[in-house]
């Protein structure tokens, strides 16, 4: 039997994936308004991006405008890097965690997010079932989805400073078969750690129970209390970690896009076949000048900027009376203020979403809304980024306080 012949004029059934349908980062679409209120003469200060705002170390930047000044052409790098990068990663923990790492275990990434995606695909299977502490950096969850990883929310909050415990994934693999766990310590948008103990403890528990632990590690070197050194690694424990940092907090290089995984020997293989395929190779400029973050006058910039931060965040916390926010996490680490909104000002504005887009168009400061990070709680919190530095924060402390008073919300 034919089968009846289509109508010409029928158009096609297109439609996007259902992968695909993960929600967009509130924090772009905020700073795609930022740029179109700056453009039409607004006074706007902008507090809602982890963008660090004193730049790469001098001989970084001295390095990349080298390369370009050479007139030679920049070709493809080797897949999970060039040699010499991947040899200075390597000596990077050597010198700030004592740790022998090989060079062939390090996979230079284009950003962080680069090595998120291929050690999610390298490590995780659809259908399998991975746990995120939540509230949580949104970006874990929107590519697990994508990739069909089953993500299960892990609920933390005060009473653990915002870190899961043993006794969180306890309960979780009650639940069902857990597969992996991704843990961020200093924590977006919380800033709180884990300390080493407590690290060694999770990542033990993982490989105990066939978990592979994902240990997000960016904002290591950005820490205001005394007796973490740089962060606590989690290699230090468990060598079947994948571990995941970058050059954009630290060394304030967030638009050279680099990024870099430490691969477990079981995963190294799959990392490299997926690499040439999925970037091909992390931008090659970047790569030649990055080499040059590990030099002692580097380490010297990074460490007078982490300064900058911590001497920063005691403005805002001292601030916060004033901003009669409630519930502030402690902010160990990195460049975030995690906070509840006042019952009042939720009465008024009905949400975190409401609140800061009352703020930033009335006055021109730019937080985020906690949505993205807490489906649950999010919606009555708000983040603050204090990566733009000193003067900035100072001007958006006074206009946040202004507006309250202005507003009766004080």
């Amino acid at each position: 039997m034919r089968r009846p012949s289509r109508s010409s004029t029928a158009a096609p059934a297109f439609a996007p994936s259902a992968r695909s349908q993960v929600p967009p980062f509130t924090v772009m679409s905020i700073l795609g308004r930022v740029a179109e209120l700056r453009a039409a003469g607004h006074d706007v200060v902008s507090l809602c991006a982890g963008e660090p705002g004193g730049g790469a170390p001098p001989a970084v930047d001295a390095a990349a405008a080298a390369v370009h000044a050479s007139g030679r052409a920049l070709t493809y790098t080797p897949a999970l890097g060039l040699p010499q990068l991947r040899a200075a990663v390597a000596g990077h923990y050597r010198r700030w965690y004592g740790l022998d790492v090989r060079p062939e275990q390090v996979a230079i990434t284009t950003g962080s997010s680069g090595a998120f995606m291929l050690g999610f695909l390298a490590a995780f299977s659809p259908g399998d079932r991975v746990l995120l502490p939540r509230p949580g950096y949104p970006a874990y969850r929107n590519i697990l989805a994508a990739l069909g990883v089953e993500v299960a929310d892990v609920d933390v909050d005060a009473g653990t400073r915002y870190q899961p415990t043993v006794a969180h994934l306890e309960a979780a693999l009650a639940e069902g078969p857990v597969a992996g766990l991704v843990l961020a310590s200093p924590a977006n948008p919380t800033g709180t750690m884990v300390s080493a103990d407590e690290l060694a403890e999770l990542a033990r528990w993982c490989e105990e129970h066939g978990v592979r632990l994902v240990s997000d590690e960016i904002y290591h070197g950005i820490v205001h209390t005394d007796g973490q050194g740089p962060g606590a690694c989690a290699w230090r424990t468990s060598r079947t970690a994948l571990v995941v940092s970058s050059f954009s907090k630290y060394w304030g290089m967030p638009g050279w896009r680099l990024g870099w995984m430490l691969m477990p020997d079981d995963l190294a293989a799959a990392v490299d076949g997926l690499a040439g395929s999925v970037a091909l190779c992390p931008p090659a400029a970047a790569q030649e000048a990055a080499v040059h973050a590990f030099t002692e006058e580097s380490y010297a910039f990074c460490a007078e900027q982490a300064g900058g931060f911590t001497a920063t965040r005691g403005v805002v916390l001292a601030a916060l009376p004033r901003l009669a926010w409630a519930d502030a996490a402690p902010a160990d680490g990195a460049f975030y203020l995690w906070a509840r909104l006042a019952p009042g000002m939720l009465a008024e504005f009905g949400s975190a979403v409401g609140y800061c887009a009352a703020l930033l168009e009335e006055a021109g400061v730019a937080l985020t809304p906690g949505d993205d990070f807490d489906a649950v709680h999010g919606p009555e919190s708000v983040r603050l980024s204090f990566a733009a530095g000193s003067d900035a924060v100072h001007e958006a402390l006074e206009r946040i306080a202004a507006w309250h008073a202005a507003r009766g919300l004080a």
